[in-house]
């Protein structure tokens, strides 16, 4: 005996319910934000309070003097600290423009285009994805040195075009364009990379905006590694190491160079993220 159920048919939650979720989501939500809080008070705690015992998760007495022996470190530095800021930004700004284009770029024809080895080359992409770039990091250093591109901008910028979760997620989202989208663009005479451009990228919006937090993430973080050696194309990452790195005296500043980092990821997070859902809701498509 099968029970038909109407498909138009309301399910309606009395109000208890829906407060007993808000609280449950509300409390799930504040459990997680509790490391961001203590991460932003302990930034404008005092010295003495940092080493309290059992430590506590809001400041009792603000001060601002984390931030002011931060700034009077970066004026006693010898390279210009804007440097920092400058290769930092480049960095990041060029690595995930890139990265984005040339993700798009190469998903696009393995998603809509059918050729001979398209489907070895996605399974190679997703073998990809299993290595983790400790076991990439020593072919990568021997290409980059081969091509002469060590302690420059390119040793970190290039290899993160190559980041393989960026080509899967792309490709898996163009899948989901209706092929009939596209052959009715194609009978209106646009040519490929007017739809690439004009039709596919738009839709995706989703994708590379989600890849757009991820690369900026990775990158705003990024020290050289062994990479880069020259001081004045060090990052902002590796200038606030080596200022944290004086010990206990320097705890303050160290909580002060916490927020700093992770302040810009988490803005880009939070702004990219309204226009992903946004995008998601309104962008879905079936043949």
């Amino acid at each position: 005996m099968k029970l038909a159920i109407p498909l138009n048919k309301k399910i309606n939650r009395s109000w208890q319910v829906d407060a007993l979720l808000f609280l449950a989501l509300a409390g799930f939500g504040s459990f997680m934000a509790i490391p961001l809080i203590y991460v932003i008070n302990n930034a404008f705690k005092p010295l003495d309070e940092l080493f309290i015992f059992p430590p506590t998760l809001f400041v009792r007495n603000a001060t601002l003097e984390n931030f002011a022996n931060l700034f009077q470190v970066m004026k006693n530095s010898w390279v210009p600290f804007s440097r920092y800021i400058f290769n930092t930004v480049f960095i990041t700004a060029a690595g995930t423009a890139g990265h984005i284009l040339l993700a798009s770029a190469a998903a696009y024809p393995l998603a809509k285009h059918k050729f001979r080895g398209s489907k070895v080359l996605f399974t190679v992409v997703v073998l990809s994805l299993m290595f983790s770039p400790h076991v990439t990091a020593i072919p990568n250093y021997m290409i980059m040195s081969a091509l002469g591109w060590m302690d420059t901008y390119q040793a970190v910028i290039v290899p993160a075009f190559a980041y393989p979760l960026g080509l899967y997620l792309m490709k898996q989202f163009m899948e989901q364009i209706p092929d009939a989208l596209l052959e009715a663009a194609k009978i209106d005479g646009a040519s490929e990379y007017r739809i690439f451009w004009q039709v596919v990228m738009p839709l995706v919006k989703p994708a590379w905006l989600t890849l757009l937090i991820l690369m900026m993430q990775m990158l705003w973080g990024t020290d050289g590694g062994s990479f880069i050696y020259s001081e004045q194309l060090k990052t902002l990452h590796y200038a606030m190491g080596q200022i944290i790195q004086g010990g206990i005296a320097r705890a303050g500043v160290g909580a002060a160079v916490a927020v700093i980092m992770m302040s810009v990821p988490i803005v880009t997070f939070i702004l990219s993220q309204s226009n992903v859902i946004q995008t998601m809701a309104s962008s879905g498509m079936k043949d």
